[in-house]
């Protein structure tokens, strides 16, 4: 049985997500699930590009077993920063692109064809004198001349290159053009047969997964994806899709993989709850209306036989059928169970201080369902980070008078208050946590670019959960607050997003 390898980019090609920023902790909990999850290669970032990615690809090779692999540009500067923090690596590689289509060549590099060879045939042999694997990848391949791409992955194989990659950069192909793509290349490079044949596909038209799936039937051996198929504008191709679809229906074509799909929910969940991005609830496989089923028929034809209308078993993708519900009387002993039945585990102070908070809101609810135990998990870990805490809030707002809100925020041993006036107590809240923080971003204007609050269950004593996002610059971040009070909830969401500001500001400005 072919076996295919799962080359992971969510840390990397995921966090691009708008609005999405993963800390090196995040970074580091994420890689432990993927490796837990049994992908074979966890792309950890783009060292060169941040002290956070070069920490965080440093930290993740110096503990996975994994094939950790970081991104470099096609020039010596950026492969020497991947090779220094890939040092502690058990299995290194390095990951060096560089575009091949004319439209990236001419318009973004400004180079020409001759000079991109010159480029990868350098980047190549340098990276492959560090000892590590070299992976190369042609970015925007699916629209670059077909002979020039044969051309490049010769020089990059003939430089060292054990893993070529063919990406569908813009999400330009079809799945027949691009089986096509990878068939002719492996017939026409040479050497083709002595190195691995990776694909990495974007979801612009919605084909990314099937674009995936018909590049291995053609002979790829290896899929570049993200969990929940987060990423750069309409997303890369989704892990979980590709590993049902490959476990589901591989068999016949004798392909197989590694993958751990009991794993797949809890992985989707976690990186939903850190990154803020959840799933669509029509998502194949961990969207939540998956395996629920609605329509009278469909429910009579489940009750005889599942396989009537479930082609997979829930089971399968790690689901719990079952419900525990936990309310004001439920012991540590009983949370800290169903937290790591849902895939969280917690040290004993995460534990505690995550209990003390569901406490606060047992009280106030008649029972707390799964998703409020996440919600407040997730909430937790968003608190272990990050400059500012609310210390305390009071609002003043009526029909015929102007909203204010006066606003303490601690930072350590330090509190800051200020009070501002608003369209509203929410506005009010938002504009007084801009006051606070403006000296600690460089007093730059933050503008908000979305704001709802949803009810995380149901009822009138529901978990508000407040999502925001907010734009500095060119630079957009996303916060979430929960509470039953949804101002509270509001201004929690508000400066979780305002945090991630100021440790993005705090950063700026320099390569490890």
């Amino acid at each position: 049985m072919r076996k295919i390898s799962f080359f992971d980019t969510t840390l990397r090609d995921g966090e691009q997500t708008p609005g999405v920023h993963l800390s090196v902790e995040r970074k580091v909990d994420i890689a432990r699930r993927l490796e837990k999850l049994g992908v074979d290669v966890i792309e950890t970032g783009f060292p060169a590009s941040s002290k956070s990615d070069f920490e965080a690809t440093a930290r993740i090779a110096g503990e996975s077993g994994a094939v950790v692999c970081a991104l470099a540009r096609a020039n010596d500067s950026d492969v020497k920063i991947a090779a220094d923090a890939l040092s502690g690596a058990k299995k290194p590689r390095i990951h060096v692109f560089i575009a091949t289509s004319d439209i990236h060549l001419e318009k973004k590099l400004g180079i020409t064809r001759e000079e991109a060879i010159g480029a990868v045939k350098s980047s190549v042999s340098l990276a492959a004198s560090f000892g590590a694997e070299v992976q190369f990848s042609a970015e925007d391949a699916t629209r670059s001349d077909r002979e020039f791409l044969v051309k490049i992955f010769t020089e990059a194989i003939r430089a060292g290159a054990s893993v070529v990659n063919v990406p569908d950069t813009v999400g330009y192909a079809v799945p027949e053009e691009f089986a096509a793509l990878i068939t002719y290349l492996k017939e026409n490079v040479p050497g083709a047969d002595s190195v691995r044949w990776s694909v990495h596909c974007h979801d612009d038209l919605g084909l990314a997964v099937a674009n995936s799936v018909a590049a291995v039937y053609a002979g790829a051996d290896q899929v570049e994806c993200t969990v929940n198929g987060i990423g750069e504008r309409a997303g890369n191709a989704a892990l979980e899709e590709i590993a049902m679809i490959l476990t589901m229906r591989g068999k016949e074509a004798d392909i197989g993989h590694g993958i751990v799909t009991r794993e797949i929910t809890s992985a989707s969940r976690f990186v939903a709850d850190v990154t803020g991005i959840r799933p669509a609830p029509n998502k194949a496989v961990v969207g939540v209306n998956a395996f629920n089923h609605a329509s009278g028929i469909h429910q009579h034809g489940i009750i005889n036989d599942r396989h009537t209308y479930e082609i997979m078993d829930p089971r399968d993708v790690g689901l719990d059928e079952s419900t525990i519900t936990l309310g004001k009387l439920s012991g540590r002993h009983a949370f800290a169970e169903r937290a790591k039945a849902l895939g969280y585990d917690l040290a004993k102070n995460g534990i505690n201080a995550a209990f003390s908070r569901f406490k606060e809101i047992a009280e106030k609810k008649d029972a707390l369902t799964d998703e409020d135990v996440r919600a407040i998990i997730s909430e937790y870990l968003d608190g272990l980070e990050g400059k500012f805490r609310i210390s305390s809030f009071q609002i003043q707002s009526g029909n015929k008078i102007k909203s204010m809100a006066l606003i303490t925020l601690s930072a350590g041993d330090e509190e800051y208050t200020e009070a501002a006036p608003g369209d509203g107590p929410v506005d009010a809240s938002f504009n007084a946590v801009n006051k606070i923080a403006a000296p600690f971003i460089g007093g730059g204007d933050v503008d908000l670019l979305s704001y709802g609050i949803t009810a995380v269950t149901e009822g009138a004593d529901a978990l508000g959960e407040a999502k925001v996002r907010i734009r500095s610059g060119e630079a957009v971040f996303t916060g979430r607050g929960v509470s039953t009070d949804i101002i509270k909830a509001s201004i929690k969401a508000y400066l979780n997003a305002m945090n991630k500001l100021i440790a993005a500001a705090e950063e700026k400005g320099g390569n490890p």
